[in-house]
């Protein structure tokens, strides 16, 4: 395992030099797209006979990998630990209201609709898929990942109630996903469907759950940082907080995820303001954003290698297509409208509505979600859907969302 840990992080430190060597494309999307270029390279060369086994060895590299795993149970905790990290929680509190409602709300009514929206269309472009299966893929693909868009909107200086809902909303719609993802997976093993108080119950226990062990967690990572002056102890106690904390989330079956994102917002305001010298704030922003670069670079490598395990075909490329333009549409009704139609009441610059449809990225979580699924031909053709829609989400939205983004950001500001 250590093997492939290394060969990872090499790759990944030759591409990401590439990219900023040469291409100048966001970090995120610029390492994914040279790695699916490779791949896709690799594929063309093996058809040729003239691979020379490179594609078999990245095959194996891959099967050794359990991407799911190394996601779920890996990095995505500290993932959210660090974006929540900086989000002002002062202003979230002024939003709270309008990011549950897209975080819950929307997740939720995505789920539905693009399940059932691709249920009744995809017997028309050959890939037939059960009804369950497509509301597993509603719910893996509905989560959004604010990676490369926040990154953008900084850049151009948008509204920081624009980074705010979109930073937001993807930290909490990434738990409600993942809940509703159990839901659905516990329908398909058992066949039977829950009655509204199993719903209630098992919502209460996961994501209730996440968030009442995330305050206890929080309120003791507090202390302890409160408690002691001598940074490299600091930035210890925050590891110890994500890694441990995670790991204890799921043992109690509490949404981790959920629970990661409320701890990131306590160290992140109230521990940075009142439990830390200027010294070991400075050094925990340093470490948490350093980690969170360098994992997200190695998720993206990993999602543009991943097209060597899906197995293409006519019919999938035309559900990739419709599972596109289904998924946008989906984000345009469940996101997008109502923030247009209700301009007045989530105040936000008049055009939000289009970066907020436009900017909803989907990334390494819909992936990870979609290889935990049980071996079958659902899965296959779930998981071929949902490579493609992250895939073109990364590629083509994330390289264009800047000019959408930077068309609102002239336009005023509603009341």
């Amino acid at each position: 395992m250590l093997d492939v840990a290394a060969l990872c992080l090499v790759v990944t430190a030759l591409l990401a030099y590439v990219n900023h060597r040469f291409l100048r494309l966001p970090a995120t999307i610029g390492v994914m797209a040279i790695a699916l270029l490779i791949s896709l390279a690799i594929v063309g060369l093996h058809a040729l006979g003239i691979d020379h086994g490179v594609k078999a060895y990245e095959e194996s590299l891959l099967r050794a990998i359990d991407f799911s795993d190394v996601l779920m149970q890996g990095m995505l905790s500290f993932l959210l630990f660090a974006g929540a990290l900086h989000v002002d929680l002062g202003t979230l509190k002024r939003y709270r209201w309008q990011i549950a409602a897209l975080a819950i709300v929307g997740t939720c009514l995505s789920t539905v609709l693009v399940g059932g929206v691709l249920w009744w269309v995809l017997p028309w472009v050959g890939v037939p898929l059960p009804f369950i299966h497509c509301l597993l893929f509603g719910a893996l693909i509905s989560p959004t990942d604010p990676i490369s868009v926040m990154g953008i909107l900084k850049s151009i200086g948008a509204p920081k109630s624009l980074e705010l809902v979109i930073a937001g909303e993807s930290l909490f719609n990434d738990g409600v996903g993942v809940v509703i993802f159990s839901l659905l997976v516990g329908v398909a093993a058992s066949g039977t469907v829950p009655t509204g108080h199993e719903v209630g119950m098992l919502l209460l226990q996961e994501a209730g759950g996440g968030l009442a062990f995330g305050l206890a967690l929080g309120w003791v990572t507090y202390w302890l940082l409160k408690s002691i002056d001598q940074y490299q102890v600091e930035v210890l106690l925050t590891l110890a907080a994500v890694m441990g904390g995670y790991a204890l989330a799921t043992h109690l079956h509490v949404s981790g995820p959920l629970a990661m994102v409320v701890v990131g917002l306590m160290v992140g305001n109230g521990a940075r303001a009142e439990a830390m010298s200027d010294t070991t704030r400075r050094y925990i922003d340093m470490f948490w954003e350093l980690l969170d670069e360098m994992l997200n670079a190695v998720l993206f490598v990993l999602i543009g290698m991943e097209v060597l395990v899906i197995a293409f075909s006519p019919a999938l490329f035309m559900g990739m297509t419709t599972a596109i333009l289904v998924t946008l549409l989906a984000r345009l009704v469940t996101v997008g409208l109502p923030v247009a139609a209700l301009s007045g009441l989530f105040r936000l610059p008049a055009g939000s509505w289009r970066v907020l449809t436009w900017g909803g990225l989907r990334g390494g979580i819909s992936v990870a979600l979609a290889f935990s699924l049980a071996p079958g031909p659902g899965r296959d053709t779930v998981l071929g859907l949902t490579y493609g829609v992250v895939v073109f989400s990364v590629l083509v939205q994330g390289l264009t969302v800047g000019k959408v983004a930077e068309a609102v950001c002239k336009e005023p500001l509603k009341a």
